[in-house]
């Protein structure tokens, strides 16, 4: 059975704790086994490339890194800060979120 994430893909996220604290960034991936997120911009390494086809001259490149979802807080589209989620059906009986903070529906 697959988890139930509040945060999908395409959503804007903050960091809430760790080295990225108070950082934002849109989900680039999830990978539900792990519990973790990519977000854009956000938790960058370090990456140590050796020269091939893509990099000719290989060398060090920066690259995003997963991270633990429970570091992470959905940013409300209206007022531009983080809330905590809520599942309520519409008027057409279709499950959707919510922000807590607002009350509005997120698309």
């Amino acid at each position: 059975m697959q988890k139930k994430f509040n945060i999908k893909k395409g959503d804007t996220v903050t960091v809430i704790a760790g080295d990225s604290k108070g950082q934002q960034g849109r989900v680039l991936s999830v990978n539900r086994d792990k519990n973790t997120l990519i977000v854009e911009g956000v938790n960058l390494i370090s990456k140590h490339t050796k020269p091939n086809t893509k990099s000719p001259k290989g060398g060090i490149l920066k690259k995003e890194a997963s991270i633990h979802i429970s570091n992470l807080m959905l940013v409300d589209a209206s007022t531009g800060k983080p809330t905590k989620i809520g599942h309520k059906l519409n008027d057409k009986n279709k499950r959707v979120r919510y922000s807590k903070k607002t009350g509005k529906e997120i698309k």
